[in-house]
């Protein structure tokens, strides 16, 4: 993710979000979503998949106590965005790879170590956006009437059964993740999708 924060940096681009290559994204609901906020303030919008802040234990190179912080992170599950404000003010901390070096020394994946980069060093809380999904919730609760106003959808695998939204469309064989019934639903005139 380091990479990619550095050439959104020098892009000139509002706002940089990050989904997972296992997310459908619904881009005209993300684009609608993006202009109720200002790139100009610190935003940091997502999900997290957690029910608590996040509590971990830094080592403290000055004593031998270990300081415990809490912060929430957005899930890369789910997807997540900054604001250019906001990622203008990380360049300090994170450009240039010193994002990696945090997330090593943290020792926590990437979209962790962007939740202690922003709220905790940033002190910029995480705003919560519902209609990010992430594939640790069950997808099959997402109602099918709500899907043109959701952001992000996730699938999994897990214990034999898949965890994805219930949608009429093409068989399980050629959609198992149910991405190309979802698409056809919000975009049928697609050449591709069964007629109604």
């Amino acid at each position: 993710m380091s990479a990619e924060l550095d050439v959104f940096l020098e892009s000139g681009k509002k706002w940089f979000c990050h989904f997972d290559d296992d997310n459908y994204v619904n881009v005209p609901r993300l684009v609608k979503l993006l202009d109720e906020y200002s790139p100009s303030v610190d935003w940091y919008l997502g999900k997290p998949s957690i029910s608590s802040p996040l509590e971990i234990h830094l080592d403290s190179k000055n004593t031998s106590l270990n300081k415990k912080i809490t912060f929430w992170f957005a899930t890369g599950g789910a997807g997540f965005c900054l604001s250019r404000a906001l990622t203008l003010k990380m360049l300090p901390i994170a450009g240039g790879g010193k994002f990696i070096s945090i997330g090593d020394k943290i020792r926590f994946p990437d979209d962790v170590t962007m939740g202690f980069i922003i709220e905790h060093l940033l002190k910029v809380p995480l705003t919560v956006v519902d209609n990010f999904h992430s594939h640790l919730e069950p997808m099959e609760f997402i109602r099918p009437d709500t899907f043109q106003d959701q952001v992000s959808f996730s699938y999994a695998l897990m214990k034999n059964q898949w965890n994805v939204i219930k949608i009429d469309g093409f068989d399980l064989k050629a959609d198992p993740r149910r991405f190309y019934s979802l698409h056809c639903k919000l975009f049928p005139y697609f050449s591709y999708c069964p007629h109604r």
